[in-house]
């Protein structure tokens, strides 16, 4: 028979392997929540979508130095936006890499995160089919990019010249005292072929 003396020693040993799992399996669960996580491109079906704030939209804009540049500010929220927005994609289509199409969507409002609004804006992205875009969603609140941009509202495009300067701005403002009615893509395409050399 057992001694009580070889019980108590089978005990403690096995007491021992059950904390020293508990420690390592508690260590190695510590470590993976102080590993950083890498935020990856959000993106459903064929389109991604970036966070980025206004540096990073310039940032966007630069890289695509020598080329015409259209950046489209809109909001799923504005049906001016969402009416105009298939004429962004089909001007890439027919110009393909000649020139550069962004998408800087303004749906984030400073209520809850922009991340949230990503299911939203890709649903819409995907239906007009703009996969070819580079679409970038705001992390900076829309009053605050309104303000920066001394913008009233969207829709509102701004064509960048293959130097990288503005070479023409269409919004509200620029509408009522420059052409006397709302812009279009009208508009805007022809800015872009005369840059083109069209």
């Amino acid at each position: 028979m057992m001694g009580s003396w070889e019980r108590l020693s089978r005990r403690g040993a096995w007491l021992g392997t059950v904390l020293l799992l508990a420690g390592v399996l508690a260590g190695q669960s510590q470590s993976r929540a102080q590993t950083p996580v890498q935020t990856p491109v959000q993106t459903t079906g064929n389109v991604s979508v970036r966070l980025v704030d206004l540096a990073g939209l310039e940032a966007e804009i630069a890289r695509h130095a020598g080329k015409v540049v259209v950046v489209d500010f809109w909001s799923t929220s504005c049906p001016p936006c969402v009416k105009e927005f298939p004429r962004l994609v089909a001007l890439k289509k027919s110009s393909g890499e000649r020139i550069a199409c962004i998408s800087f969507s303004l749906d984030y409002e400073g209520i809850d995160a922009p991340e949230e609004l990503l299911p939203t804006i890709e649903k819409f992205l995907d239906k007009v089919g703009a996969a070819e875009i580079v679409n970038l969603l705001s992390t900076e609140e829309a009053d605050a990019v309104y303000r920066k941009l001394d913008l009233v509202s969207v829709p509102a495009v701004y064509v960048y010249g293959p130097d990288g300067k503005l070479a023409q701005r269409f919004d509200e403002d620029d509408a009522t005292k420059r052409l006397k009615r709302p812009f279009t893509y009208d508009d805007v395409e022809g800015v872009v072929g005369r840059l083109l050399g069209k």
